[in-house]
């Protein structure tokens, strides 16, 4: 039984989208826990969220990821989250806890969030059809743990109030999708595949084509994108066609580049790809600039110091909107990943950034006018809760459906081969330094200046998208192998181009199925 080629592509790359249930599931249990009496002071608070997101994970992985391949990384991320896991549930003192916290923070969450994009579009096993459908699915999968996480503290919390199993279970959960992103590629040899496994267990993940291509094993790349892109068939037009396409962009890469291996200096000294390595790391600290990893770590203190105290609210209660805001953003991640082949990268950033500013500009509005102090039965109190709940619910659907998605896809497709690993790594660290200044900050801010600090993501949102609309090109529909020539000739300002424009996302399959060379062109 062979499964349609988009079909087999599509279940690997949701296979290694594991990766991103832990992200969100670590995510979601720091912001249930973390609003605990034991965590009651503020720079407590901001220490264990900001280890969560630290960047100490992205530099090794790049060496990691060149020398050994983006699925025994994967597989090393998988181990080291394990392991601190298994800390922070056995935790007897808060050493121990922050000492779990590091390694399944920094280290694994960093490890797999930037390697499952990397292998989903940059290592390279999507149709350019389907690679932003495929690549944002990591923020869909991400969801689903944030989804599990935020029910599961609420369980916790309703029915294992004042015991340590209240905290100990949901920090004992978050090692369950970590076991088969592990044991799976590591105890399933796939001489042993038959029919049943063609379905479940030939999920494992294949070593990236465009990796092994690089690594001057081409035969192997042949037979893997083969099995990725035509049941098997290593005569197929499309499959040959693209291992031209790898060729060529190694070469032109090799030549620009000092030798066979890409170094760190190449990244800042080729302007096309310092313009990318620029645009990739500020996307990534933008997004953190939006707010949402204040809403998101401490949804629950913000929730009770700014209203559940007034309104009676109890800690069980809060957890319940935060559930149900987990439950939009499943809702807004689907839509991205249905339609992002189809608007592009540009038009969804833009648009997000916008209205994300503009949440925060009605929930300043409403703290600045009505700072909290409204008794808890009087009609304004009532509605003032709905509005900012609404608020908050709008800001996470158009964050999910367009910010989040592609603050990690897009990063992950610019690059080429030779650059990408070491590239991604930087980028993303971008976002855990962004992460750690806000889950610093934060705490001390509401508590300091209150909806004043709303002000700055206010302002983020908008000249967030200012910056996309003004410098990002459109890469939607290229293939992989066109990004150096876009980024050399794209100009900097790209409104009014070419450049700016969502293409037929279908053309570079078709070119490919007819065997044309690679010959890079504007939309």
């Amino acid at each position: 039984m062979n499964l349609p080629p988009k079909v087999y592509t599509w279940l690997c790359g949701l296979f290694a989208s594991l990766g991103s249930i832990i992200f969100g599931y670590d995510l979601g249990v720091i912001a249930g826990r973390v609003m605990g009496p034991r965590y009651n002071n503020s720079n407590l608070q901001g220490l264990i969220a900001s280890i969560f997101g630290f960047f100490f994970g992205m530099v090794p992985v790049a060496y990691v990821a060149d020398r050994f391949g983006r699925r025994k990384s994967i597989q090393l991320g998988a181990a080291v989250y394990m392991f601190g896991g298994a800390l922070q549930t056995g935790a007897q003192n808060m050493d121990m806890m922050l000492a779990g916290r590091f390694f399944a923070g920094s280290f694994g969450v960093g490890i797999v969030s930037d390697l499952a994009p990397l292998y989903q579009a940059g290592a390279e096993i999507a149709h350019p059809s389907i690679r932003g459908r495929l690549t944002t699915l990591q923020q869909f999968m991400l969801g689903i743990g944030a989804f599990c996480a935020s029910w599961i503290t609420f369980g916790t919390s309703a029915g294992l109030k004042g015991t340590p199993a209240e905290w100990r279970v949901p920090l004992c959960i978050q090692i369950i999708p970590a076991i088969p992103l592990l044991a799976f590629i590591l105890l399933l040899p796939e001489s042993h595949v038959k029919i049943f496994s063609h379905v479940i267990f030939r999920l494992i993940l294949l070593r990236s084509p465009r990796w092994l291509a690089e690594k001057g094993r081409m035969d192997e790349a042949l037979t893997t994108l083969a099995r990725l892109h035509s049941n098997g068939d290593v005569t197929d037009r499309f499959v040959l066609s693209q291992i031209e396409d790898m060729k060529a962009d190694i070469h032109k890469a090799r030549d620009i580049g000092e030798s066979r291996k890409c170094s760190w200096k190449e990244l800042f000294t080729v302007p096309s790809n310092l313009r990318r390595v620029s645009l990739g790391y500020i996307l990534q600290f933008s997004v953190q600039m939006t707010g949402v990893s204040a809403i998101q770590y401490y949804s629950t203190t913000v929730g009770q110091t700014l209203k559940s105290i007034q309104m009676g609210f109890t800690s069980t209660r809060v957890l319940l909107f935060q559930s149900i805001n987990s439950v939009i953003a499943l809702i807004g991640e689907a839509c991205c990943v249905m339609w992002v082949d189809h608007t592009g990268r540009r038009k969804p950033l833009i648009i997000g950034n916008i209205a994300s500013g503009l949440s925060f500009v009605v929930g300043a509005i409403l703290m600045a006018r009505w700072p909290g102090t409204v008794n808890k039965h009087s009609e304004f109190s009532r509605i003032s809760l709905t509005v900012i709940l609404d608020r908050t619910w709008i800001f996470n659907f158009f964050f999910s459906a367009c910010i989040g998605p592609l603050s990690w896809a897009y990063p992950a497709e610019i690059f080429s081969t030779r650059t990408r690993a070491k590239s991604t790594a930087i980028t993303s660290s971008s976002s855990w330094i962004s992460n750690f200044f806000i889950a610093q900050v934060t705490p001390r801010a509401f508590q300091a200046i209150g909806w004043k600090f709303y002000l700055v993501f206010a302002i983020c949102g908008h000249t967030n998208a200012l910056f996309v609309w003004a410098f990002f090109p459109e890469t939607c529909g290229r293939r992989l192998e066109e990004m150096d020539a876009l980024f050399e000739d794209a100009p900097l300002f790209v409104p009014g181009t070419s450049y700016a424009k969502v293409g037929d996302r279908l053309a570079a399959e078709r070119d490919l199925r007819q065997g044309k060379e690679i010959t890079p062109k504007c939309f």
